[in-house]
């Protein structure tokens, strides 16, 4: 089966739509429903031509601590030579909808909907839409925070529908991950995975641990418990979880809730700042 991936289109809404909508945001979790993605609220980039993206999460007080989230949307013959001015930022592309032609170095790849990609901080990348069609797809971009003795990863280009889901033990395939890197390799600081519940489905406990999470909501809808909040979610939707927010979901039918799920991992906790002053 074809994976289904939801994308924004902006546009408004007409002046006889009602201003309620889902859109939550606590200093424990956002919900940032896909009625809010609209033209009023993208923004540009330099170097991007023909581009316009809605930037879901950067990093802020009160608000995303390690990572940016975009949706970028590049017309036909737009793109960049020059996507990432920050030397120190790795990338993960994941395509949803169109066809993108990424150069990465000094290698051509074809990208399609269900396409992930690894950019390495300081690697020679560009992407283009050589299409007829709009492209769209989500950009997540971190500092990669290097260890010594511990090489940096290497650049991946890779396809959601060329690798199996993992399930979650004990769910029979309820609740299954499908990972583009190896949870064992710690070159990695963030993943990028993309998670599968079927219809009924549940994370039948409360999360509650260090990762910091965004999740967009790919493909179907969910009742998800964010802190002490019981909310609902659909395609386009998408979350961010601070550090430790207690977390569980409910999967609706009647197709899999489905969402693009960021997360930091594999590095000690920082001991600095203020409140870690040393004499």
């Amino acid at each position: 089966m074809t994976p289904s991936y939801y994308a924004p289109a902006g546009g408004h809404p007409g002046q006889d739509q009602l201003l309620t909508d889902r859109a939550v945001f606590t200093n424990a979790y956002a919900v940032i429903p896909k009625g809010s993605m609209r033209d009023i609220v993208t923004s540009a980039l330099p170097f991007w031509e023909g581009t316009r993206l809605w930037v879901l999460a950067r990093p802020l007080s009160g608000f995303a601590e390690t990572f940016s989230h975009y949706i970028m949307e590049v017309a036909p013959g737009g793109g960049s030579d020059r996507p990432e001015t920050d030397s120190g930022a790795e990338g993960v592309v994941f395509v949803v909808e169109g066809e993108a032609q990424l150069h990465l170095g000094g290698v051509t790849h074809d990208l399609r909907p269900g396409s992930y990609a690894y950019l390495p901080a300081g690697s020679d990348w560009q992407l283009h839409n050589r299409s007829a069609a709009m492209l769209r797809f989500h950009w997540i971009r971190k500092a990669y925070e290097t260890v010594a003795g511990l090489d940096a990863p290497d650049s991946l280009v890779l396809n959601e529908a060329d690798i199996p889901p993992t399930p979650m033990p004990g769910t029979e395939g309820r609740w299954a991950t499908t990972r583009f890197v190896d949870p064992a390799d710690l070159r990695h600081d963030m993943h990028v995975t993309i998670v599968t519940l079927a219809p009924g489905a549940v994370i039948p406990f409360l999360e509650t641990h260090v990762m910091e999470h965004g999740l967009y909501v790919l493909q179907g809808k969910a009742a998800y418990r964010l802190n002490r909040d019981w909310v609902e979610v659909e395609a386009g939707d998408y979350m961010w979880l601070r550090a430790f927010c207690p977390q569980a979901c409910y999967a609706g039918g009647p197709g899999p809730f489905r969402y693009l799920l960021y997360k930091d991992v594999n590095r000690h906790m920082p001991l600095s700042g203020a409140a870690f002053a040393r004499p």
